[in-house]
């Protein structure tokens, strides 16, 4: 298919792990800043057709098999995303485990002046990060926002233009913002 790159030759790149069968289409951007190829890796079957990041300074990104990462969606890492397996990402939703920028004014300007300079941040520095894991089987609606430090229980069904900050129980649907249990899935 003319619009998805092949496999063999994203295997020549070198920079994240892509299991067997997965598709990255053309669109996709994965930008491993650390350079450690075991910092991003995608499971067998899964789809990405949205943008994956690692941050200089650290962070992972873990896929689980038959995964789809929805078209404008940005999953970036400063700590550890972990995502299950079956797990459902729609279009335009962020899942991000950083701040991205240091909170005291002083810090941030010169965090932009090492952006400037050294085309990215090398050192965390006060940069709070805290994991992300998305267990197994959980759907996320569009235009979503996952905040640093939450657990997704499994089977979860997170409801379009939520903001999740706090840990989801299993089996629930959950929207809003501030997020509330919709109700519990059988």
């Amino acid at each position: 298919m003319q619009h998805l790159l092949e496999i063999d030759y994203l295997e020549k790149l070198k920079d994240y792990y892509v299991g067997d069968k997965a598709i990255i289409h053309k669109y996709a951007r994965i930008y491993n800043m650390s350079n450690q190829k075991e910092y991003i890796s995608i499971g067998n079957e899964t789809v990405i057709d949205g943008e994956l990041l690692v941050f200089k300074y650290g962070g992972q990104i873990s896929i689980g098999n038959n995964c789809y990462v929805g078209m404008g969606t940005r999953i970036w890492s400063g700590e550890k995303v972990q995502i299950g397996n079956d797990v459902l990402i729609s279009h335009n939703v962020n899942i991000i485990d950083t701040n991205s920028h240091e909170l005291d004014y002083i810090e941030r300007a010169e965090s932009y002046h090492q952006l400037v300079r050294n085309d990215h941040k090398q050192y965390k520095g006060n940069i709070v990060t805290k994991e992300i894991i998305i267990e197994d089987n959980v759907w996320i609606s569009f235009n979503v926002t996952i905040l640093k430090g939450v657990r997704i229980g499994q089977g979860a069904i997170i409801a379009a233009n939520t903001v999740i900050t706090k840990n989801v129980p299993s089996f629930v649907m959950m929207g809003g913002n501030p997020a509330y249990i919709i109700k519990k899935l059988d």
